[in-house]
């Protein structure tokens, strides 16, 4: 079938066994993208990764159908690509096997910066294949395919910043794709805004963690008086040492305001408890409580 046909179907009806799906980068979310989408019976499913102890573990696993070290031959043959690579890389990939994609089919990624990738790839001329964004709300701190987990994306959000040259239809059906491997939320927003937000919710709380892990006190002693608040508040310190600078950098603007933000918080905080004002702080964490419950 061609892939304008099966892109109309979309809808909760969708049926994914008309589809051949191709995700790039078999790594933690490639591999849980992988595995979520398996148990929905795509057509065909095959993964490209240079490594190829990824691919062998794929294929032992039964995750994939295929699996290849070069991209040509999966890419021709793919209705909708999900590209797992690290910001860096996506563009670089997409221009590099620019005459490979299958025309009319649909590119995803799952980067955590939007900005910069949307406005490069968008600007590729002679492409016929449509880019529509996405950013999977989900994750843990570990690397690699081994620690992939189909059920990772339950309940979660998944984030998709469209362009006004999108089908509606194209959006449809990687929305209503994402619900079907478990994301209870699909939310549209630009690809400014989205890296504006999640400068906040996201690349804050990282900064914040490592911070806090880093601590001058923090020594062999000191994991002695840890408890449930510390192991909560310092969970992401275990992070991705090659992809997190990338992300950071990539949204300097936006970072940076928050950390001054953050830091206009701490030190209205810090001047109550210099000027003994409990009132202060009683009101401080009153707000911070009744702002938590409505978010969560």
């Amino acid at each position: 079938m061609q892939s304008e046909e099966i892109f109309r179907q979309g809808g909760e009806s969708l049926d994914i066994s008309d589809f051949n799906i191709t995700i790039v980068g078999l790594g933690l979310l490639g591999g849980s993208m992988a595995m979520a989408l398996r148990a929905l019976g795509p057509g065909n499913l095959s993964g490209i990764d240079r490594d190829e102890t990824a691919i062998e573990f794929a294929l032992k696993s039964g995750i994939i159908d295929s699996g290849h070290t070069d991209s040509e031959t999966a890419l021709r043959q793919a209705d909708i690509v999900i590209i797992c690579l690290y910001p860096d890389q996506i563009v670089k990939y997409i221009k590099d096997n620019l005459n490979f994609f299958k025309k009319g089919a649909i590119i995803t990624d799952i980067a955590g910066i939007k900005s910069e990738i949307v406005r490069e790839i968008s600007s590729i001329e002679g492409r016929d294949f449509e880019f529509i964004s996405g950013h999977p709300m989900a994750g843990n701190e570990y690397k690699g395919i081994q620690h992939a987990d189909g059920e990772m994306f339950r309940n979660a959000n998944y984030i998709i910043t469209p362009l006004e040259e999108n089908k509606e239809e194209s959006i449809e059906l990687i929305s209503t794709l994402m619900k079907k491997i478990g994301f209870k939320n699909v939310i549209r927003v630009t690809p400014e805004k989205h890296d504006r937000i999640i400068a906040l919710t996201s690349h804050l709380t990282h900064i914040i963690a490592v911070s806090l892990v880093n601590s001058n006190m923090l020594d062999v002693d000191t994991k002695l008086f840890i408890g449930g608040s510390f192991k909560d508040a310092s969970r992401v310190a275990l992070i991705n040492c090659e992809l997190w600078p990338q992300l950071l950098i990539s949204n300097k603007e936006n970072v940076i305001e928050q950390i001054e933000l953050f830091e206009e918080n701490i030190r209205s905080i810090k001047a109550a408890i210099r000027n003994d004002d409990s009132e202060l702080l009683e009101k401080q964490f009153q707000q911070a409580s009744m702002r938590r419950k409505e978010i969560l």
